[in-house]
Formats: C-alpha cells, structure tokens, sequence
C-alpha cells in the first residue's frame, strides 16, 4: 500500500464520513461524558488554504500524498476522540518547518509534521508515504513507524472516531 499515492477523492470521501461521524459523536457527548464537547470538525479547505498549500509546497519538497490531503482537507480538529488528534493546516506546517526543519528518522527521506496528539506527539509524513510518530512529544526524539501511509494513518482516525460513537 506504501506504493500507492492517496487519492483526492477518496480523501473526500473520508471527509463525509468522518464528519458523519462526529455529528453522532458530537450529539451524544454530553450525555455520555457529563460535559460539552470540543469542537470536533474536518474543516475542508478553502482558497486560502489551497494559497498556503502551494506556499508550503514552495518552501520545501513534501511528499505527494500531503499536498493531496491538503487540497481536499485545511484542518482536523479532534479534541474528543481518545486524548485528542489534530491534523495541521498546511499555514502552521511551513511555521513549523520554518523553525525546526523537516524530522530526520534513520534510512529514510527527511519527513515533515503535519499532525499532532492530545499528548503532544508528532506525526510526520515521509517521502516513502510513511507516516512516523514521536515517542515523545518532541522534534528532536525518536520516531516509531504510525502507518505504512497517509490513507491508511486517516483510516486508523476513521475508526478511532467510530470507536467513539
């Protein structure tokens, strides 16, 4: 699956069902929890997100999949499900690249944060499409194989959202 490069509109579909989910999820919150939820949402993108895409794309070589991801997707925020996921908008990856760089994980292609957790653990996309996760919550710490790509890294948070429910 690492082979094969994330397609837009499955990345639309994902959107749909994600947000699908989380209105249930959002629905049910209170009562199940005993306080209001987050706000929990899959923000599509927009023209300004598309003109910070291709900034970002300017700024540095990232991998294809994200730019993929980024043209259908600006933002997840996912506070409520297990410690909370987040998916960057592309204007805070390249402040973030800006400052620290791309993450350097042994024998492979320097890889770029786009997402983080509750915890404040980093997801980093590869070259290869492999998606790798800080073992703490630093830059400059070691890296742990998350997914073996994009699609497969978003269907993991399909599940936890559904896992939710």
């Amino acid at each position: 699956m690492a082979d094969e490069r994330l397609d837009a509109e499955w990345v639309r579909v994902w959107c749909e069902q994600a947000g699908a989910a989380l209105t249930e999820l959002v629905l049910s919150f209170q009562v199940r929890h005993g306080f209001p939820p987050g706000r929990n949402a899959v923000t599509l993108a927009s023209e300004e997100s598309h003109k910070a895409t291709d900034a970002l794309v300017e700024l540095t070589p990232i991998p294809s999949d994200l730019t993929t991801m980024y043209w259908v997707i600006d933002v997840v925020s996912l506070p409520d499900v297990d410690s909370g996921y987040f998916i960057h908008p592309p204007s805070t990856v390249a402040s973030q690249f800006r400052e620290y760089g791309s993450i350097q994980i042994d024998g492979e292609e320097p890889a770029l944060v786009f997402a983080s957790d509750g915890g404040g653990h980093l997801f980093a996309l590869a070259g290869s499409g492999r998606v790798w996760r800080s073992t703490t919550a630093s830059w400059f710490d070691q890296f742990d194989l998350a997914a073996a790509s994009l699609q497969e890294f978003l269907e993991r948070l399909a599940q936890r959202i559904n896992g939710q429910l």
